[in-house]
C-alpha cells in the first residue's frame, strides 16, 4: 500500500512532466510572465505587501495614479503553465512551489477521520495569490453580509455602498440576465462566465431537484441567495483569469509600478512616532529595506497579514513579549477571530450504470488535444460538473440570509481514489476501509459548507523566526450551532438526492455504509450525521476575520472602517483578513471588492482622484494605446532607475 508522503508528492513531482506536454505546441497555453522591475528604488509612495488576489488589484489601481511611485513585493513567483488551465486545478491540492503548504493545528473538536486531526492548507505563493490556484468559483455573498458589517460600526461597507465595487470588477460575459442584470459589470476587468449548457446533466438535475423541493432558481450574484443554480468562474477565452492576468498584466509595463517577485516580506518598519515607514524583506539571500513615504499595505492574505503585524509589535502584548518581540502597540484583536467555511466530505451517491464518470475527462486524450490546439473541451473548466444552493436550515434569524451552502460535484470523493485522501489530509487506513469499494465507479457528492460559524478561531506567531509558518487554529465546531447547522445541510443534501431529479434521471443511491467510528449510532440518525460531521467535516481554505474591521469601541478590531490599523499611522491591511464576518459565499469575489474599494479610500484620502466606478478598467485599453503608440508623453512619472 502506497503511504501517505510519496503519493502526496506524486502531482508535485509529475508537474515538469505536466509542463513540457502543455507548452510543446505553438498553440499550448503559457505561463505569466511580467517584465522585470529594473533596479529598485530605496523609497516608494506606497509599499504593498503580497501580490495576491487583493494586492494585485491595489497595485493597478494605485498605479493609475502616475505620480504615485508604487512596488509590489511577492513572495512567490509568476503563475505557472498548469495554473492556467482550468481543468487542472486540483493539482494545487497538492504542495507546490507555488503554495504556502501549511497544515491545520490539531482539532479538539473535529477531524477526527483525518491524520493528526489536521489538514494540509494550501494557500497561493504566486502573484495573483489564491486566485491563481482555487477554483475560479465566482460568488458575492449575501447582501445581509454587507449590511451586517456596516451594522457592526463599519459605515461604506452595506451592500449598497459595496455593489457598485462589485460590478466596476466584473466583466460577466454569460447571456443577458433580465431581471438581474443590473446587478452586474460588463466591462470589469475580471472575466466571469457561467457553466451552463445541454449537456450538463448534473447541474440541469440539480437546479430542477431544488424546484422540486420548493426553492426557486436563481442568480448566484443576484440580490437574492436563497435557491439553486449553476456556477460562474473566473475563467477567459478557457483559460485562468486570476487577479495578476485581469488587472495587473496590463499595470505592470507602467513606469511608476514595480514588481519584485520571490521576495519574502519579515517586518514593517516603524519611527519613533509609530509611523510605518517601510519594510524589511529577504530577497536572493539577503535582508534589504525599502521606505515608503506614504503608506505600507499588507495585503498578505488572512494567515500571513495577521503574522506580519505580531512580528512588526503589533497585537496582543502579552503573546509579542512571550517571543521577545517589541510592543510597538497593543493591538489584542490581531490573529483573532479567525473564521473558515469548514466543508464536509464523504456525503456520496452511487449512480445508474448508464453514467458516465466526469473524472475519466482527465485521461481522455481528445479532451488535453482540444484544450491545446482549440481551447475547448473538459478543460476550459474545473473537471465534471457543479451546481451551488443556499439555504437557511437552523431556522434562526433571516430566513433569507443562509447558514448553509450546497456544493454538488459530479464525482464522489472515492472517484478520485486514495489522491483525495492524502490531498484533504483523511487517515489512509480509516478513508480505503470506507470508500475502497467505490473506487472507479461513477458517483457524485453533495458537499454541504458552513456559511456563518460561530466557531471562533485564531493564528499566532510559532516563534519570533520570520520564516517559520503561523499556528493556524480554525476551533472547527467548538459551538454546537456549528455542528447543527451542519447536520441539518446534511439532511437537506439527502433531500436533493431522493428527489426524482436525481433519482429518476441519474440512478442516484446514498452510499450507506457506516462510517466506522460512527457505529454507535443509527445510519441516518442525528446523533450519527453529528458524529460523521466531526469525523469528516474540515476546512475549505475560506479564512477570513484576522484582521478585524470594527469601531473604536470593539476592542478586538484590528483596523478601521477605512482599513488603518490601530495604534499606528501609515499602516493598512487590505484582504480577506478584515472582514468582520466571512462573506456567505467563497470569498475571493468579495476579496476584490474590498480591494477595489480601498483603492478609492487610499486616492481620496491622499488628494488624488478616485476611480469611476463602473468603468472598464483604464490599463486594458489606455496603457496599450500608449505603448502601441510609442508614446512618452503620456503623464506617467517615470520612476527614477
Amino acid at each position: 500500500m502506497l503511504t501517505s508522503l510519496p503519493v502526496r508528492w506524486l502531482v508535485p513531482a509529475f508537474l515538469p512532466i505536466l509542463r513540457l506536454l502543455l507548452t510543446a505546441f505553438p498553440e499550448s497555453p503559457q505561463g505569466d510572465s511580467f517584465p522585470p522591475p529594473g533596479p529598485l528604488r530605496p523609497d516608494y509612495d506606497f509599499v504593498i505587501v503580497g501580490g495576491g488576489t487583493a494586492g494585485s488589484v491595489l497595485a493597478a489601481r494605485l498605479a493609475e495614479v502616475h505620480k504615485w511611485r508604487v512596488l509590489l513585493l511577492e513572495a512567490g513567483g509568476p503563475a505557472p503553465v498548469e495554473s492556467i488551465v482550468p481543468g487542472f486545478s486540483r493539482v494545487f491540492y497538492f504542495p507546490t512551489k507555488n503554495t504556502w503548504n501549511f497544515h491545520l493545528h490539531p482539532q479538539r473538536h473535529a477531524l477526527y477521520s483525518y491524520s493528526n486531526r489536521s489538514s494540509p492548507v494550501p494557500q497561493g505563493k504566486v502573484l495573483g495569490g489564491t486566485s491563481a490556484v482555487n477554483g475560479m468559483l465566482y460568488v458575492r455573498g449575501n447582501k445581509r453580509d454587507f449590511d451586517n458589517w456596516a451594522a457592526l460600526g463599519n459605515p461604506g461597507w452595506d451592500y449598497e455602498s459595496v455593489l457598485p465595487y462589485f460590478k466596476k470588477a466584473e466583466g460577466y460575459s454569460g447571456p443577458p440576465l433580465g431581471e438581474t442584470e443590473e446587478y452586474h459589470g460588463r466591462s470589469g476587468p475580471l472575466t466571469v462566465v457561467p457553466k451552463t449548457g445541454e449537456h450538463l446533466e448534473f447541474t440541469s438535475a440539480f437546479k430542477r431537484a431544488g424546484l422540486q423541493l420548493g426553492f426557486r432558481n436563481i442568480d448566484p450574484s443576484g440580490p437574492d441567495q436563497i435557491g439553486f443554480t449553476h456556477t460562474d468562474y473566473t475563467i477567459r477565452g478557457g483559460e485562468r483569469w486570476h487577479t495578476a492576468r485581469a488587472y495587473l498584466k496590463y499595470a505592470s509595463h507602467l513606469p511608476n509600478l514595480h514588481i519584485l517577485t520571490h521576495a519574502t516580506v519579515l517586518r514593517v518598519l516603524f519611527n519613533e512616532d509609530k509611523r510605518a515607514i517601510g519594510v524589511e524583506y529577504l530577497h536572493k539571500g539577503k535582508v534589504r529595506r525599502v521606505l515608503a513615504s506614504r503608506e505600507v499595505i499588507l495585503s498578505a492574505g488572512a494567515l500571513l497579514s495577521p503574522k506580519l503585524l505580531m512580528l512588526s509589535g503589533l497585537g496582543h502584548p502579552d503573546a509579542l513579549r512571550f517571543h521577545h518581540l517589541p510592543v510597538v502597540a497593543k493591538v489584542p484583536g490581531v490573529g483573532q477571530n479567525l473564521q473558515d467555511h469548514m466543508c464536509l466530505y464523504g456525503l456520496t451517491w452511487t449512480l445508474g450504470s448508464h453514467v458516465p464518470n466526469t473524472v475519466s475527462d482527465i485521461f481522455n486524450p481528445k479532451q488535453v488535444s482540444d484544450y491545446v490546439h482549440h481551447r475547448k473541451g473538459a478543460f476550459t473548466s474545473p473537471i465534471g460538473q457543479f451546481g451551488h444552493a443556499w439555504a437557511n436550515v437552523l431556522q434562526k434569524g433571516d430566513p433569507e440570509w443562509p447558514d448553509v451552502q450546497l456544493y454538488m460535484v459530479s464525482s464522489g470523493l472515492a472517484q478520485e481514489g486514495i489522491l483525495s485522501s492524502v490531498a484533504l489530509g483523511i487517515d489512509k487506513h480509516k478513508y480505503l476501509e470506507q470508500y475502497s469499494p467505490l473506487f472507479g465507479r461513477s458517483g457524485m457528492t453533495i458537499m454541504p459548507y458552513l456559511m456563518r460559524p460561530k466557531s471562533l478561531g485564531s493564528v499566532v506567531l510559532k516563534s519570533r523566526d520570520p520564516l517559520d509558518p503561523p499556528i493556524v487554529d480554525p476551533n472547527y465546531l467548538s459551538h454546537p450551532d456549528d455542528v447543527q447547522a451542519l447536520v441539518n445541510g446534511i439532511k437537506l443534501a439527502v433531500e436533493v438526492g431522493r428527489t426524482p431529479a436525481f433519482v429518476k434521471t441519474l440512478g442516484a443511491k446514498l452510499y450507506s455504509k457506516p462510517l466506522r467510528s460512527c457505529l454507535a449510532y443509527q445510519f441516518g440518525s442525528d446523533e450519527y450525521w453529528r458524529c460523521f460531521v466531526k469525523n469528516m467535516a474540515t476546512t475549505f481554505y475560506h479564512f477570513a476575520g484576522t484582521c478585524k474591521m470594527g469601531p473604536a469601541s470593539d476592542p478586538f478590531s484590528v483596523v478601521d472602517h477605512n482599513l488603518r490599523v490601530r495604534g499606528v499611522a501609515g499602516l493598512r491591511v487590505v484582504d480577506a483578513s478584515v472582514m468582520p464576518v466571512v462573506v456567505s459565499g467563497n470569498p475571493m469575489a468579495a476579496i476584490i471588492m474590498i480591494a477595489e474599494r480601498a483603492a478609492d479610500l487610499l486616492k481620496e484620502e491622499w488628494g488624488a482622484t478616485a476611480g469611476v466606478v463602473g468603468q472598464q478598467y483604464s490599463s486594458t485599453t489606455h496603457v496599450h494605446q500608449e505603448l502601441s503608440s510609442g508614446s512618452s508623453s503620456s503623464g506617467y512619472q517615470t520612476a527614477n532607475t
